[in-house]
């Protein structure tokens, strides 16, 4: 389903089942999706809304961010799963499901349905943007906004990215409203925040499992507990994960380990005294950016908040949320 046909289904919905009335306005001035009024009884009730197909829990951190910054709000969404319904129930996030369902809860007023069955959604079509190619171009024109001016050739040389991919990116980058023309010669990055959303589910499930080099353990116990005193080669490799999250905001303990590379399977195992083991807690990838690193040896901020964002561990979620604040939002 579209973003409207969601948040119409829902209203549908509400009104069929418990009387309630509403009334969406998409807006242009905000980053969210617009403006709901709710009527319950003859309270009138307006939030800032936010629409989702489904929500996963590499999204929760942007609607937490959404939650603080945008009050009074509310989450639609095509489909909620118990477990974040719970979550965000925990967080006192008010959220309609486009079958009718609804948790909404201020000052004056408490409200909770969930005994509608689930709907059936589309997934939605991601396009040329958010290919492995994509997923590489767009990281680095996050970092990097006023390279999208530069012409087609020199941008391939500097993503080693072909020209004919650069081409379908930037034209499906322009369709799906990231990319805008100021006038005949130059273009702006726009909706960040969105791409950023995007670009780290697209990151998670197109590029990074083509990267992954192995699963390991260490071979000494205390390595677990003294990450911080292995030598790691500077010039080849960085923490990402869990470990890059603690060098970055020095709040997270570190239970599973990911490396980003350059260096062979072989070198990983005798420079690090690591063991093949596919149930360890060390994942190596390969490290493919160009830009974006802030501390020594701890991966850049967005790929660090990526690997967060799919954890299920709350600890994890409210970490990539603190490197969101202080490393990514303020991204120009």
């Amino acid at each position: 389903m579209t973003e409207p046909e969601i948040i119409y289904k829902a209203l549908e919905k509400l009104n069929n089942n418990l009387k309630i009335r509403g009334k969406w306005k998409k807006t242009h001035y905000t980053k969210l999706d617009g403006q709901l009024d709710l009527i319950i009884d003859k309270t009138r009730l307006q939030f800032n809304v936010e629409i989702k197909q489904e929500l996963k829990s590499h999204l929760l951190p942007q609607i937490l961010r959404y939650h603080k910054d945008h009050q009074p709000f509310i989450l639609v969404a095509g489909r909620l799963y118990p477990k974040m319904k719970e979550q965000l129930r925990q967080y006192n996030i008010s959220y309609i499901e486009s079958n009718g369902n609804i948790f909404l809860k201020n000052e004056n007023m408490w409200l909770f349905i969930d005994s509608y069955p689930p709907l059936e959604i589309n997934e939605e079509k991601k396009g040329r943007s958010f290919t492995k190619s994509g997923v590489r171009f767009i990281y680095e024109l996050l970092h990097n906004p006023e390279m999208i001016n530069k012409s087609y050739r020199i941008i391939a040389q500097e993503t080693q990215i072909s020209v004919g991919n650069i081409t379908n990116i930037i034209h499906s980058l322009k369709r799906n409203g990231f990319i805008i023309n100021l006038d005949d010669k130059n273009m702006i990055l726009v909706n960040k925040e969105k791409l950023v959303e995007k670009w780290t589910e697209a990151y998670e499930n197109s590029l990074k499992p083509t990267l992954k080099i192995g699963t390991f353990r260490f071979i000494n116990q205390n390595d677990y507990v003294n990450w911080k005193k292995i030598q790691l080669n500077k010039e080849s490799a960085c923490w990402g994960g869990e470990p890059a999250a603690d060098l970055l905001t020095n709040y997270l303990h570190p239970e599973k380990f990911i490396l980003y590379t350059t260096e062979t399977y072989e070198q990983l195992i005798k420079n690090y005294k690591l063991i093949p083991d596919e149930k360890g807690k060390v994942c190596a990838y390969q490290k493919f950016w160009n830009s974006g690193e802030v501390i020594p040896l701890a991966a850049p901020p967005l790929i660090t908040y990526a690997d967060l964002v799919h954890s299920e561990n709350p600890r994890c979620i409210e970490t990539a949320h603190k490197i969101y604040e202080q490393y990514l939002k303020p991204i120009p």
